[in-house]
């Protein structure tokens, strides 16, 4: 890595400042993580088929009520509760297509994650299995239930700061695949650097940018 400009060395400083601070919180949320039973896969996959583009309280609360209302089990059309004012999910009508075509094609993703399939290989399956679910939310899915194996989850607030910290130069308009595993190999080559495992890397940037640390 070139080497950091001020503004970026006083931003690493903060950051290990910040992570000595919350690193028992943050290995405690990824443990959590790892317990999550395998008959909460459907709806952790809710969640990160609706968190694109739409505030993540929102998401959580949506896949609430469609936990209750049965949604894997009943012939619910989601698109309701989707669209309702306190929890709006935006592009609500697509997404309520891909909730949808989840369904179908869950029992086929069960069989798959009950494989002893390496991290990576899992992503690539799901990207081209399920419908909405593209690199980033199959790599926060992946980490939400304990089996990402240092990948990284590109968001905004990822993105700015690793520019913030001079790990990129700029943010993309757009992540096309080749774009996205360029920037998520720098990710993992900062995270080594600085002594820093991805999985909590990941943790601390959201706790810095929103003082919560949320799945």
């Amino acid at each position: 890595m070139k080497q950091l400009s001020p503004d970026p060395v006083k931003e690493l400083e903060d950051l290990k400042r910040f992570y000595a601070l919350r690193r028992d919180a943050i290995r405690s949320r990824l443990a959590e993580f790892a317990a999550v039973p395998s008959s909460e896969y459907f709806y952790e996959l809710v969640y990160c088929l609706l968190t694109p583009q739409s505030k993540a309280l929102h998401a959580d609360q949506v896949t609430a009520q469609l936990r209750v209302s049965g949604f894997h089990d009943q012939e619910i059309d989601p698109e309701s509760f989707l669209r309702r004012k306190e929890s709006y999910i935006r592009f609500h009508k697509t997404k309520a297509r891909h909730l949808l075509g989840l369904k179908e094609k869950f029992p086929l993703v069960a069989e798959q994650l009950a494989k002893p399939i390496a991290a990576i290989e899992l992503r690539d399956w799901l990207v081209t299995t399920i419908p909405g679910l593209g690199l980033k939310e199959s790599v926060h899915f992946l980490r939400n239930i304990g089996k990402n194996q240092g990948m990284a989850i590109l968001d905004r607030h990822i993105l700015r700061s690793l520019k913030r910290l001079g790990v990129i130069r700029r943010i993309p308009k757009s992540l096309s695949k080749k774009r996205y595993l360029s920037i998520e190999k720098r990710f993992a080559q900062f995270a080594d650097q600085i002594g820093i495992p991805v999985d909590e890397l990941d943790l601390l940037f959201w706790s810095m940018a929103t003082g919560e640390i949320r799945k």
